[in-house]
């Protein structure tokens, strides 16, 4: 089983910039399928990123030129970088190992 550890949320205003990270244990990282996806109050869970073990990526187009996901095989992390944040981006935010786990969440708030 591989443990998903994220960190980096945060309140931030409008117009700013967060970074968030996932770190997983274990030994198999680099060959797994990751993603990021987050929960807002009262919605369902919502696909943010995808990043394949070969570095490829797949955003969700409503979050195109906005959030980028990347991920250091060598730190066992991956990482979503999210600018320009909206009010409407407050959300838990997971990050998960496909088919495999999912991390505990970290909570972002936007917020003036």
């Amino acid at each position: 089983q591989v443990q998903l550890t994220e960190s980096g949320g945060g309140l931030v205003q409008p117009g700013g910039s967060l970074r968030l990270s996932c770190l997983a244990s274990g030994s198999i990282f680099s060959s797994l399928n990751m993603g990021w996806y987050r929960q807002a109050p009262g919605k369902e869970r919502e696909f943010i990123a995808l990043i394949n073990p070969d570095g490829n990526t797949n955003v969700a187009s409503s979050q195109r030129g906005r959030f980028t996901i990347s991920r250091d095989n060598a730190k066992n992390t991956v990482s979503l970088e999210m600018n320009n944040l909206k009010v409407e981006d407050t959300a838990v935010y997971y990050c998960c190992a496909l088919g495999l786990s999912w991390g505990q969440g970290t909570q972002v708030t936007v917020s003036s």
